[in-house]
């Protein structure tokens, strides 16, 4: 089969974006700080004024059971979407985190959704028992998720965490390698008061 320049560049430098986003999560990424609208090498939050939030993709697919879900069955919340590996240490290191704010936030109109990415069922679910995370998962192993949200905030890399405000806009992106209950709290109060 023959190539043209063209078409080899195009697909080399396609390949080279998608090794590059699956290397983001090596364990040895930077602490990642805070910023506001710039996500530096070793990560960051960056946060959307209201007026320039772009719509949040609909995720679906079949969860960590193999039922139906998407994130249309939570219209009119906010949502927490964590991408994420059983296989990727700033996964492990943050799930508890995660655990620990969606209960705070279970009855205050947030809902947490996990997708999970290069996994086996077993080896997700297994993730899930070992942090205590009750929330749901879609099993996404195409990571087609993780390119939704081309249009809106991009992923940095894996664990990449998304909050979507109540009016289905994409608010803030995390692309730190371990998330604070605190930090992740503030920033939910933040899009829940409008001024994230």
């Amino acid at each position: 089969m023959m190539f043209t320049t063209r078409g080899r560049t195009l697909r080399l430098a396609a390949a080279a974006g998608v090794l590059a986003l699956l290397a983001a999560c090596s364990g040895e990424t930077g602490t990642g700080g805070s910023t506001s609208g710039f996500v530096s090498p070793t990560g960051g939050i960056t946060k959307v004024a209201q007026a320039d939030r772009k719509d949040a993709p609909v995720i679906e697919g079949v969860d960590l059971d193999g039922k139906e879900l998407s994130s249309e069955s939570f219209d009119g919340k906010v949502l927490v979407v964590n991408v994420w590996g059983s296989w990727c240490v700033p996964c492990r290191k943050e799930a508890p985190a995660l655990q620990e704010v969606s209960e705070q936030y279970a009855d205050k109109g947030v809902q947490f959704l996990g997708v999970n990415v290069r996994d086996n069922a077993a080896s997700a679910k297994r993730f899930e028992e070992t942090y205590g995370v009750t929330y749901p998962s879609l099993d996404d192993p195409s990571q087609k998720s993780l390119l939704a949200f081309k249009d809106s905030l991009p992923a940095q890399g894996i664990p990449t965490t998304w909050i979507i405000d109540a009016d289905g806009k994409v608010a803030v992106r995390i692309f730190v390698d371990n998330v604070t209950p605190t930090t992740l709290a503030g920033l939910i109060d933040d899009v829940i008061a409008g001024s994230a």
